[in-house]
């Protein structure tokens, strides 16, 4: 007799097939004798450098499903900031503390499609992909493409569209009076990640980091918390 949990998987299952056309995504067993190892499929979105391929992703639905998330990762290779290039694994909400026991798993791979559409370089779950589209979003978009190409059958195109922008490069400067007496390394660790000189200052001041002679030093990883809090508006 099928348990609940199997009942809903097999509704969802149905239900995604019924609408495939619509939503363009696809996920079926991987034995049909058991519902709780999937592989989903989706097409590149179009306008991006994934457009003309098609993405397999391996869903595994734990026992406590729908009160957990599904776990899903890339089958497929892909270039994207927020799924990691050696394993696949992924970095959203949606599969993580943003999941709700309403969520589907037709409605967890639209999120992964719609990820390819707006990545998050911000909350990375690969930096290295991640550095390259904040630093360098042209040959971000380059390499997403070859591997959408190589990886995932998407047609090769010499123009790739993409809305990635560069971010803007911290001004350097050497007015050390703006350092306050802190150690340029050590306020620089912080303005490399693209936080402004003097509200760097401002924020070790308000936390109380200790000038040190104007010696560096390596902070508390508490205190690199506290700031990063205040440079944030956290606190």
């Amino acid at each position: 007799m099928a348990t609940t949990r199997e009942r809903r998987i097999a509704k969802e299952l149905a239900d995604i097939h019924n609408d495939k056309d619509n939503s363009g995504v696809v996920a079926y067993p991987v034995d049909p004798s058991n519902l709780t190892h999937l592989k989903g499929t989706f097409p590149g979105p179009p306008d991006t450098p994934y457009a003309g391929g098609t993405f397999q992703i391996d869903i595994i639905i734990p026992e406590m499903y729908p009160f957990k998330s599904p776990i899903m990762k890339f089958d497929t290779k892909i270039w994207h900031p927020n799924v990691s290039s050696v394993t696949g694994a992924i970095c959203l909400d949606t599969l993580g503390s943003g999941w709700s026991p309403v969520g589907t798993i037709k409605m967890a791979l639209i999120s992964l499609r719609m990820l390819l559409e707006s990545p998050n370089p911000k909350d990375p779950q690969d930096a290295e992909v991640a550095k390259m589209m904040l630093e360098r979003p042209d040959e971000f978009a380059r390499k997403a493409h070859e591997w959408a190409v190589q990886y995932a059958g998407a047609p090769r195109r010499d123009y790739i569209p993409h809305n990635y922008k560069a971010l803007a490069k911290p001004q350097v400067t050497n007015d050390l009076s703006r350092y306050k007496g802190y150690n340029k390394d050590l306020v620089d660790r912080f303005v490399n990640m693209g936080f402004d000189v003097d509200a760097v200052v401002e924020a070790f001041i308000y936390v109380g980091i200790d000038r040190n002679g104007g010696e560096d030093y390596e902070l508390e990883e508490a205190y690199m918390g506290d700031i990063t809090a205040r440079l944030l508006g956290e606190q």
